[in-house]
């Protein structure tokens, strides 16, 4: 059995492991980590709805499936909304469900770009 103790100091520590690998500093507010790593994805700059949108789906073929669109959260305590790494992409987001909002981490290989023929 773990020592509970040390569950809670190893949490911490590889929470500050993934702000550095985003080069992320915490400031007043702080949200959950949610894992959007199965989810194709792209940023829309210019969304009809939220203005900065991050629209995914668990399908390659976004478009032709279900999908989802969540703003990008300008919270005003951090200068940017989006920490890009070489694997992964951390966005603010705002699902505008219940309050919810996340540090939602996507994997950079299942980016696409909204030109992309295969999105439609």
């Amino acid at each position: 059995m773990l020592n509970k103790k040390d569950i809670i100091y190893d949490y911490f520590n590889l929470l500050d492991e993934v702000y550095k690998y985003f080069d992320f500093k915490e400031n007043w507010v702080v949200y959950p980590l949610e894992d959007y790593r199965g989810y194709y994805w792209f940023i829309d700059k210019d969304n009809a709805d939220y203005g900065e949108a991050v629209i995914y789906s668990k399908s390659h073929d976004i478009f032709n499936s279900d999908y989802y669109i969540s703003e990008i959260y300008h919270q005003r305590f951090y200068d940017k909304y989006i920490y890009r790494g070489k694997e992964y992409t951390l966005i603010i987001i705002d699902t505008h469900t219940d309050g919810n909002k996340f540090f939602a981490i996507f994997e950079n290989s299942k980016e696409r770009g909204c030109d992309n023929e295969e999105l439609f």
